[in-house]
């Protein structure tokens, strides 16, 4: 049942809709549709995203995929509320937040997962190698990097991982945006966004 907050089945939730706490960050929502179509979602598949942030992805999922079944995975226990919030505004259900550190919480977890979506720093190299073996072989997984070494890192994990199917997409996104009495196109931060299969 679509959220009155956001009653369409498509995906995009403007950002301005998400509750926010200073510092954390989240997926704004061009990049986020990037990622959604990479995490080629199944009705009733089980996604982990594995630092969550602000909630966007497992609300975005969650709303896509009533049936399914989202952990998000999250270290802070103020960032775990914000989750919690988000989900409550967006009347979600189907998100399970679950507070603790990657990789080590992942063996505790009680779904695996058949897609795995993983934003932003923390030890990325150590949680794509724990990760790996929880996924079903056509398991899919999204890994974001923001500069360089993350990019080299994921790049590395793949092959060695023998992830197959590999697509690499960068984003170049502007947005229109007023600022004074003039409205100027600003840049969104680049980002690349990294997935592939699980076949053997």
């Amino acid at each position: 049942m679509p959220s009155p907050l956001w009653p369409y089945v498509t995906p995009g939730i403007p950002d301005d809709l998400f509750d926010r706490l200073p510092g954390i960050p989240m997926s704004k929502r061009e990049l986020r549709l990037l990622l959604l179509a990479q995490l080629r979602l199944t009705p009733d598949g089980v996604v982990w995203d594995i630092g969550a942030g602000t909630g966007t992805i497992p609300v975005e999922c969650g709303l896509l995929c009533p049936q399914g079944r989202i952990l998000a995975i999250e270290r802070d226990e103020d960032v775990a509320k914000l989750i919690r919030r988000n989900c409550d505004r967006f009347s979600v259900n189907n998100v399970e937040v679950i507070e603790g550190n990657a990789p080590e919480c992942l063996k505790d977890l009680p779904q695996k997962p058949h897609r795995v979506c993983i934003e932003g720093g923390r030890p990325i190299r150590e949680i794509l190698h724990q990760v790996w073996p929880y996924l079903p072989l056509e398991g899919r997984i999204v890994a974001t990097a923001a500069n360089l070494e993350n990019l080299y890192a994921i790049s590395e994990c793949f092959a060695q991982l023998q992830v197959r199917n590999i697509e690499v997409v960068q984003s170049s996104v502007n947005r229109l945006e007023k600022r004074g009495t003039h409205q100027v196109f600003a840049p969104l931060e680049p980002l690349f966004i990294l997935s592939g299969e699980k076949l053997e």
